[in-house]
C-alpha cells in the first residue's frame, strides 16, 4: 500500500537495511552502500547523500535525553531537525501487547509524554515504522487519537509542511540554532557507539591558552614546547599558525578537522596536548563552544596592563602595514568618536575591547568552573618567566616537573627570555617578537588610565571573589587611580 501511494508522502532520508553511514570512515565504501540504497528503493530520491540532500532529522542532538532539550542545526548546507519519539518502534505492533499495557500508550496520548511533546515544541517530527501501519495499525491509532485530544483540550492550530519548507520554518523560528555546537563524542555512550571505530577522542587538547593578544601567550607557547610531556597543535598555514577553531569559520569544518591538528599521544594519561589561540579570550562564542567540546579542559589566560596591551596592538598593526595604524596616531585611535571612519573604529575596538578583562573572564566562568581557569600576571611572565612556568605546571599537574630556572636565559641582545643552549647560546622567538617601539605618550597614558579605571576595579573585585592573587600591574594601576 505504501509503495502504491508513495507519491502522496513526504519522505525523509533513510538507509537500506538500517545501514549506519556514520560508522564508515571511507567515502568510496560509503558510496557503494548508497548505490545499493538507490537500487533498493528508488522512491527515496529525496535522499541525496551524494546527490544534494537538503534536510534530515536526528534525536541525538545534543543528547537523546531529556527530549525537550533536543535541537536542530545546519552543517555543510544540510538542515538537521530535532526528531521526537512517540513510543512506537518496530516491535510495537499490537495494542494489547504494548509495553506496560495499552493504558501506557493511551496515557502518553491523553496528557502524557506524547501530548506534552507536541504542546511544548512548536515543530515536532516523529518517526514511525512500516510495521506500525500493519497489524493493529498503531501508527494511525496513535496520531489520530493525539490530534483529536489536542483539538478537544487545546487551542493549538496544527499545520504540516514538507521537509524542506518545514526546516526553513524551523530555522526562521530558531535562528540561533543554525550553528552546530560540537561535543566530545566519547562523553555520551550513544554518540560514541555511532562514531567511527577508526576515530579516537585522545587527539583533543587538555588545555587551551586563550589570550588575549599581545600579553605574552606566544612566549608561554614557546616555553611549554620545551617540556617533554607537553605537545602543541600543529601550526595552521592559514591563520598565523594558530588554529582559531572555536571563533571563526574553521568551527564549521567540524571536530575531525580540528583533531587533525593534533598528534595521537603516546600516552593519553600523561601526555598533554594543547593549543594557543589568543583571539579566543574576548570572543562571545568561544567559552560556550569550548565547554561543549572540552568540558574538562584547563584554561590559561595572561593579563597585562590593558593600556600597554592596547598600545602594543597598535604598534603590531603598524608593523604589519595597517593603513589605519599608519595614518592615525595612537591617541587618535583610542579617542576616536562613533562617527569616525570604519577602519579607525575597527582598530580602536581591537585596541580597547580585549582589555575589558572582567567582562570576558566572567563569560568564561559562565561555562567553566573557576578551578579550571588560571589567570596569569603578564608582568611576572615578562620579568620572571620561570616562576610563571612553575605555576602553570602545578595548575596542570604535569609530570615530570621541568625546572625553567635552568632552562631559560635572558638574552641581552633580544631583550627577552629565551631557551638556553649552553656555551652562551640561546634559541629565541622570531624577529617579530620583542619588537622595540617608542614609549606611549603621556596624553594617551592618562586617557587609558581613566578609560580602564572601572574595568580594572571590576577585575580586582572578581579576583578577590575567586581567591586569585592580584597582578602587580593591577595593584599599581589602582594605587595611581586612588591618588588621582
Amino acid at each position: 500500500m505504501l509503495l502504491k501511494h508513495r507519491e502522496e508522502f513526504w519522505w525523509f532520508p533513510h538507509m537500506w537495511s538500517h545501514m549506519q553511514p556514520h560508522l564508515f570512515h571511507n567515502r568510496s565504501v560509503l558510496a557503494d552502500q548508497m548505490r545499493l540504497n538507490k537500487q533498493f528503493a528508488l522512491l527515496y530520491e529525496a535522499w541525496k547523500s551524494v546527490w544534494g540532500i537538503q534536510v534530515t532529522s536526528t534525536e541525538e542532538y545534543p543528547h537523546l535525553r531529556p527530549a525537550r532539550y533536543r535541537r536542530g542545526f545546519i552543517h555543510n548546507g544540510i538542515m538537521v531537525l530535532p526528531r521526537q519519539t512517540c513510543g512506537l518502534f518496530t516491535h510495537t505492533i499490537f495494542y494489547n501487547e504494548y509495553p506496560g499495557g495499552s493504558h501506557e500508550l493511551d496515557r502518553s496520548i491523553r496528557g502524557g509524554e506524547l501530548f506534552l511533546t507536541v504542546l511544548l515544541n512548536p515543530i515536532s517530527i516523529f518517526m514511525t515504522h512500516l510495521s506500525n501501519y500493519g497489524n493493529d495499525r498503531l501508527g494511525l491509532y496513535t496520531f489520530e487519537s493525539l490530534v483529536r485530544f489536542l483539538q478537544c483540550w487545546t487551542r493549538l492550530h496544527l499545520q504540516t509542511l514538507p521537509p524542506v519548507p518545514l526546516a526553513q520554518k524551523y530555522f526562521e523560528l530558531f535562528p540561533q540554532e543554525r550553528s552546530p555546537l560540537w561535543q566530545n563524542p566519547c562523553d555520551d555512550k550513544r554518540h560514541k557507539d555511532i562514531w567511527s571505530k577508526e576515530k579516537t577522542c585522545d587527539r583533543l587538547p587538555k588545555f587551551l591558552i586563550v589570550g588575549p593578544q599581545k600579553t605574552g601567550t606566544t612566549a608561554i607557547h614557546f616555553f611549554l614546547s620545551l617540556h617533554p610531556a607537553v605537545t602543541s597543535s600543529f601550526p595552521s598555514p592559514s591563520t598565523f599558525e594558530e588554529i582559531q577553531f572555536f571563533n571563526g569559520p574553521n568551527y564549521h569544518k567540524g571536530i575531525d578537522w580540528y583533531m587533525d591538528f593534533f598528534p595521537v599521544p603516546s600516552n593519553a594519561s600523561t601526555d598533554f596536548l594543547f593549543e594557543k589561540s589568543a583571539t579566543y579570550f574576548d570572543s562571545e562564542v568561544v567559552p560556550r563552544r569550548g565547554a561543549a567540546l572540552l568540558p574538562r579542559a584547563k584554561i590559561i589566560t595572561v593579563l597585562t596592563n590593558p593600556a600597554d596591551r592596547a598600545y602594543s596592538w597598535y604598534q603590531h598593526q603598524r608593523a604589519h602595514g595597517d593603513p589605519a595604524a599608519l595614518n592615525y596616531t595612537f591617541y587618535q585611535v583610542i579617542s576616536a568618536s562613533s562617527q569616525a571612519p570604519l577602519a579607525l573604529r575597527s582598530l580602536q575596538n581591537r585596541c580597547l575591547i580585549p582589555g575589558y578583562y572582567s567582562t570576558h573572564l566572567q563569560r568564561w566562568l559562565t561555562y567553566y568552573p573557576s578551578g579550571q581557569l588560571l589567570i596569569m600576571d603578564g608582568e611576572e611572565l615578562r620579568t620572571n618567566p620561570a616562576a610563571s612556568m612553575e605555576s602553570i605546571q602545578k595548575f596542570l599537574g604535569i609530570t615530570p616537573f621541568l625546572n625553567y630556572t635552568r632552562t631559560l636565559r635572558f638574552d641581552e641582545g633580544k631583550g627577552f627570555w629565551c631557551q638556553g643552549l649552553g656555551g652562551g647560546k640561546t634559541r629565541c622567538l622570531g624577529k617579530s617578537k620583542g619588537r622595540r617601539y617608542p614609549d606611549m605618550d603621556t596624553e594617551s597614558r592618562l586617557f587609558l588610565m581613566d578609560f580602564f579605571r572601572n574595568h580594572n576595579l571590576e577585575l580586582s573585585e572578581l579576583l578577590s571573589r575567586l581567591g586569585q592573587p592580584m597582578p602587580s600591574w593591577l595593584r599599581e594601576e589602582l594605587q595611581h587611580s586612588s591618588l588621582g
